[in-house]
């Protein structure tokens, strides 16, 4: 018997496969060269970024993961299919580009106070070789899965000709989508769209200061993008759940502490889509993911909750000893 709470979900999950790093240490002196602080580097980690990391956080969970993207033909995307193995990860789906570097972010953090982040990438839109080839691995991985995650990060993978695809081959499945902000009104595809605060602000071109702004923005966001549900992370404010043009659901945050969030919408969208593939409700899916991310939230880096971690919180709460 499984560990957590899900049945035995396999995902699909197509979005911009990144390779994160973590270089972290003490600062206690300037540089005589400029004036920036000198990191002595005491730890150096990597791991899956993006919708690899949605990957990791679906077989964390106890579910099976289909990866579907675009890696450079270099170090760093081979790295990345070597973490894939280690994790039992299907990357059948990620093919190579030979014109486009893997995306690889480093983060420079001094103890627990990130200095700066550097970026490789390439945004510009996949060639029709390309595209092909990640299209027919798609359907295959579609095919055997139960629930489609869509990742978008904005790095050239996400087009409508890739939406068209999912759309046509979904066959009735759950598709869950974590947005980026320029696509954003082709995801009518969805079951459910995930915008953190942020996103849903700049969608929605009004600054958003408290429940009512929030409420009047989503209410008018989900009324755009007409079919799917909208479920906005709003960190230490939980999630706030619109399924229809006035029914809002206020989901509050179970986090015991917030110590990083860098990879929170992940863990929710991998969360999510166990759920919905287990067949469960959308409310009791976003309740369930809402505490797989106020675990996570809890660690430091590019993190993943465990299918054990969860049941364990989740029947702390149920008991209610918290």
């Amino acid at each position: 018997m499984s560990e957590g709470p899900f049945g035995n979900v396999t995902v699909t999950i197509l979005g911009d496969v990144i390779l994160d790093e973590y270089l972290v240490g003490r600062v206690e002196r300037l540089s005589p060269e400029a004036p920036v602080p000198v990191l002595e580097v005491q730890e150096r980690t990597r791991s899956l970024g993006g919708a690899a990391n949605v990957a990791r956080n679906v077989v964390a969970l106890g579910g099976q993961a289909r990866l579907c993207g675009v890696r450079g033909e270099d170090d760093h995307g081979e790295e990345i299919l070597k973490l894939c193995r280690g994790l039992e990860i299907d990357s059948d789906g990620v093919v190579i580009s030979s014109d486009r570097p893997t995306t690889f972010k480093q983060r420079v953090i001094a103890r627990t106070q990130q200095i700066v982040r550097i970026d490789h990438e390439s945004v510009e839109p996949l060639g029709k070789d390309v595209r092909d080839r990640l299209t027919a691995g798609l359907r295959r991985a579609m095919k055997a899965s139960d629930v489609v995650v869509i990742s978008d990060y904005d790095k050239g993978v996400i087009s409508r000709e890739i939406l068209e695809v999912v759309q046509r081959e979904a066959g009735g499945i759950p598709i869950v989508v974590d947005p980026n902000v320029r696509h954003f009104f082709e995801y009518s595809l969805a079951t459910v769209v995930t915008p953190n605060h942020l996103q849903l602000e700049r969608v929605s071109g009004k600054r958003i200061r408290g429940e009512k702004e929030l409420i009047e923005a989503g209410r008018s966001i989900k009324k755009r993008l007409s079919g799917p549900a909208l479920l906005v992370t709003r960190g230490e404010e939980g999630m706030s759940l619109f399924t229809g043009e006035v029914e809002v659901l206020k989901i509050p945050t179970v986090a015991r502490e917030v110590y990083d969030v860098t990879g929170a919408g992940d863990t929710v969208v991998a969360a999510l889509a166990l759920g919905l593939g287990s067949g469960w409700d959308l409310v009791e899916a976003a309740r369930t993911a809402n505490v797989a991310a106020g675990i996570v939230v809890g660690k430091r880096g590019t993190a993943a909750v465990s299918a054990r971690e969860l049941r364990e919180r989740l029947d702390e709460l149920k008991g209610g000893r918290d």
